[in-house]
């Protein structure tokens, strides 16, 4: 895992956000999360889309995904509802309702 890959905390907060794509066949190669950790490297770094380490799978699977997503809407979902969870208020569940005085 590099410096700037998901945590599995981020991880387990973005998985049931994405598309679950099932589709019959073979299995996937590169998993979302590699290959979404390579699209942030490429974010992060501005670095063109071929400089892209192998490590996160081709480079042509992340670009593929990017824009797929982006064409899609995938991404405004995910970061609205990213936004929408870090904006809920938070609620405690022992907490007691205040009581007037």
């Amino acid at each position: 895992m590099g410096r700037g890959d998901l945590t599995n905390g981020q991880w387990a907060r973005l998985q049931p956000l994405l598309p679950t794509g099932k589709k019959p066949g073979r299995p996937r190669t590169w998993t979302h999360r590699l290959l979404i950790d390579g699209i942030r490297w490429r974010t992060r770094t501005g670095a063109p889309w071929r400089d892209v380490p192998e490590r996160y799978g081709p480079w042509h699977r992340a670009y593929d995904l990017f824009r797929r997503w982006q064409r899609d809407g995938i991404w405004k979902r995910i970061l609205e509802q990213l936004h929408a969870y870090r904006t809920a208020p938070y609620v405690r569940r022992d907490a007691q309702p205040p009581t007037d005085a």
